[in-house]
């Protein structure tokens, strides 16, 4: 799909130097409704792009299958989170080291998206494993396992990590 937008984006690039050539041999006034006509170029390419984009994403994860995996922190944690594993059917589908602003971010209460995939329907297990460092300093690491029901709609899950260990919520 991004070869497409890839393309469509070159094609018009491509017709922006005819449409110079055209207004340096005419003056002035053409040279203004050239201008008008590259704004409506660039605006359309950007609905474009934004239309493909929103198709891309519904041909890659229809509803139906859809699965998407969210991590927040507890509400007043304190320990640093260092990196996410996470497992699906026993199968790697995330992993994520935080930089310092991404903690920041997950701090104040921002929930970050860490996995967007198709699933079928049924029961699947989800295995999740983060490591950081406590108050103290001393090293943290806990996994835990969660079975998930993925029903005929999209399903979404957030993993509430907390120094303690994790919860899961559907959203």
């Amino acid at each position: 799909m991004k070869t497409i937008i890839c393309m469509i984006t070159i094609g018009l690039l491509l017709l922006l130097p005819a449409g110079i050539c055209f207004s340096q041999q005419g003056g002035q006034p053409q040279a203004k409704g050239l201008d008008e006509q590259v704004q409506e170029i660039k605006s359309d390419v950007l609905a474009i792009a934004a239309e493909l984009d929103q198709l891309e994403e519904k041909l890659l994860f229809p509803s139906h299958t859809q699965c998407a995996l969210f991590i927040s922190l507890a509400p007043a944690e304190t320990f640093r989170l260092d990196a996410v594993d996470i497992s699906l059917d026993e199968r790697p589908v995330a992993a994520h080291i935080y930089s310092f602003k991404e903690l920041e971010a997950l701090q104040k209460g921002g929930v970050q998206r860490i996995f967007t995939g198709n699933i079928s329907s049924g029961e699947h297990r989800l295995q999740v494993l983060f490591r950081g460092q406590g108050e103290s300093g001393s090293q943290v690491e806990r996994r835990q396992d969660f079975m998930v029901s993925k029903g005929i709609g999209p399903a979404f899950y957030e993993l509430v990590l907390s120094q303690q260990g994790l919860t899961l919520k559907d959203r």
